[in-house]
């Protein structure tokens, strides 16, 4: 899509294009909310545990509206994002502070990374370069100044490992934990599904921040999930592309209708 933000065959397309990354959105999640005041942000504001598919679908509509969308759906779909942003504010902490921009766009590149490294295959260091630079998108759009991110991917390296290392997780990182990973208010037909997404969330989180959460990690989970990454690894990329694509494709097909809707008619517009 040449109106985009990127090119087809841009690292951030090329990852973010993958359904299983929806598998993944809860390690990413409970990444940015180990950071306390991210957490306390969604404990006090999100309706996680009222509605999480519903949070699931605005997460990723922004997510493939900035990777896969037109420049005027970023741009349009980001300032809804800011707007909402804005009432998200409390007594030590505030959505729209770069500070917490520059984390939740860290989270989605070491996410995406791993992810896309266990079932595909390992990223050069220039292919590693190139997606970060892109991926910063996620934190500028929102209005955070490109300066204050990590210039390079091996200054991210190192801020990423610092975050991870003094990070300490509140009592709200714990609660929306459990919201997450012990969903009540899921369709009864989703829930087969969970007790994989709960092994794939436990095992793409950073050791330092798993410990933290207190989740039990035995030789066992760990032969587990090996064994289910192994099995996606196996399995997922030999699927149809359009299997694969299916709720990016989805996503942006839900956002453009609603943006549509929106819209008033040309006869409207006349009348006006």
């Amino acid at each position: 899509m040449s109106n985009g933000l990127f090119k087809d065959d841009d690292l951030i397309r090329l990852v973010a294009r993958e359904g299983i990354l929806i598998a993944a959105g809860g390690a990413a999640s409970l990444l940015q909310t180990a950071h306390p005041k991210v957490a306390q942000g969604v404990y006090d504001h999100s309706y996680t545990a009222q509605d999480p598919l519903g949070r699931l679908r605005g997460t990723m509509q922004w997510v493939y509206a900035v990777s896969w969308g037109t420049r005027e759906e970023a741009e349009t779909l980001s300032a809804v994002v800011t707007r909402m942003h804005d009432k998200v504010t409390g007594p030590d902490y505030r959505a729209n502070d770069p500070e917490l921009q520059v984390w939740v766009a860290a989270t989605l590149f070491a996410t995406g990374v791993h992810v896309y490294e266990s079932l595909f295959r390992k990223l050069s260091a220039a292919e590693l370069a190139a997606y970060y630079e892109q991926s910063k998108v996620f934190a500028t759009i929102l209005g955070c100044p490109p300066e204050l991110l990590p210039a390079t991917y091996p200054d991210f390296r190192v801020y990423y490992a610092d975050m991870l290392n003094t990070l300490e997780i509140s009592d709200a990182s714990r609660a929306v934990a459990d919201q997450v990973l012990n969903p009540t208010a899921l369709p009864w037909y989703t829930r087969p599904g969970l007790p994989a997404i709960r092994l794939i969330t436990a095992g793409l989180m950073p050791e330092p921040i798993r410990r933290q959460y207190g989740w039990h990690w035995s030789p066992l989970r760990q032969a587990r999930f090996t064994l289910l990454m192994r099995t996606l690894a196996a399995v997922y990329p030999r699927l149809p592309m359009r299997v694969r694509t299916l709720p990016r494709d989805y996503y942006l097909y839900e956002m453009r209708r609603r943006f549509a809707a929106r819209r008033p008619s040309h006869g409207a517009a006349r009348a006006g």
